[in-house]
């Protein structure tokens, strides 16, 4: 088999048929249902393929099969180390399948998150999946199959949630602290749903304890929400002795706070976060944390999605991740 690449031009479909010597309609067949198609034919056009570096087309294929091989994936910010496990779990289902997982950040702002989703589906996306506060108008169905992943203070009419336990997780944060010994306890906290079930969990273990709960609540999660809100936890309660934030980035944001009043983490105040992001498990920062399996939330929610191409008519379902507590150098038990 020889032939000259074309050069001016993208290969197409007639030119890997005429290098193998084979139909165009026979080459279509080998991209979509090889099984069907004799292994000495198959390996032509494999071969031809392969030769002249031919990439099917997304566009050609969509509009055979009426389908775009595309999950639409809605953020609410990129910067949040949690929607790195989502989607690796995402793509570690859906990739050996052929879809790709197509991302859209609706940061806070007029209309952002209704404007993002509707970008995705004007993209014609096969699936659509939320991980970030729906709009009013999001709570009717989107048309598509639709998962929502973890807490959101609205999930659209007919879509899976599928979410990490986080009043469990809240729960196991406050068990860990009370049980070093500590009795002047804040907490870092957003507006976010996750943030209200972590809160939640939280809170409510603290309070069976008898012990008073600090809370310093931001509307966001990031780094500079997590300075401020212990800065203004460090100078309303001076005596506070450990910290539980609400992700690890908010963390971050205490471990500054601190360091600019020259507090030390553990010795004057433990430091426990969220997610058991890549921050937590860095070398340096070492920070307790509670896992809260996000990678099976994203595992799940491929999945899920999976099942309802197959059925649309399921009902759908409620699913809770169990978090683990990972106990690193960042709690230690309360100073006498």
């Amino acid at each position: 088999m020889s032939a000259t690449r074309p050069k001016t031009r993208r290969p197409t479909i007639y030119d890997v048929a005429k290098l193998a010597g084979v139909s165009p309609s026979l080459v279509s067949l080998v991209l979509q249902s090889p099984a069907r198609v004799s292994d000495k034919r198959r390996e032509a056009v494999q071969a031809a393929i392969s030769e002249l570096g031919y990439r099917p087309s997304r566009a050609a294929t969509t509009l055979a099969s009426n389908r775009t091989k595309s999950i639409g994936l809605l953020i609410d910010d990129y910067r949040n180390p949690w929607f790195v496990d989502l989607l690796r779990g995402m793509e570690a289902v859906l990739s050996d399948l052929g879809y790709h997982v197509m991302l859209a950040d609706s940061r806070p702002g007029a209309n952002r998150v209704k404007d993002a989703a509707d970008g995705l589906l004007a993209l014609h996306v096969d699936a659509l999946v939320i991980a970030a506060e729906p709009s009013e108008s999001m709570l009717a169905e989107s048309g598509v199959p639709t998962v929502v992943a973890g807490w959101r203070k609205g999930v659209p009419a007919g879509a899976d949630l599928i979410t990490n336990d986080d009043d469990g997780g809240g729960g196991m944060a406050a068990e860990h602290l009370l049980g070093l010994g500590h009795t002047r306890i804040g907490h870092l906290s957003g507006s976010d749903g996750a943030s209200a079930h972590r809160r939640e969990g939280f809170r409510r273990r603290i309070e069976e304890a008898g012990v008073e709960l600090l809370i310093a609540e931001s509307k966001g999660t990031s780094e500079e929400d997590g300075y401020a809100s212990a800065c203004w936890l460090l100078e309303k309660h001076p005596d506070t002795t450990a910290i539980f934030a609400a992700n690890d980035t908010m963390a971050l944001g205490a471990f500054a706070a601190l360091k600019a009043r020259g507090l030390k983490v553990p010795s004057d105040i433990s430091v426990i976060g969220y997610d058991n992001s890549p921050l937590a498990k860095s070398k340096y920062l070492d920070i307790t944390s509670v896992d809260n399996r996000s990678d099976l939330v994203g595992i799940d929610v491929a999945n899920s999605l999976l099942a309802r191409f197959e059925n649309p008519a399921i009902e759908p379902q409620r699913t809770l991740i169990e978090p683990v507590l990972v106990v690193r150098s960042t709690t230690a038990r309360a100073a006498c």
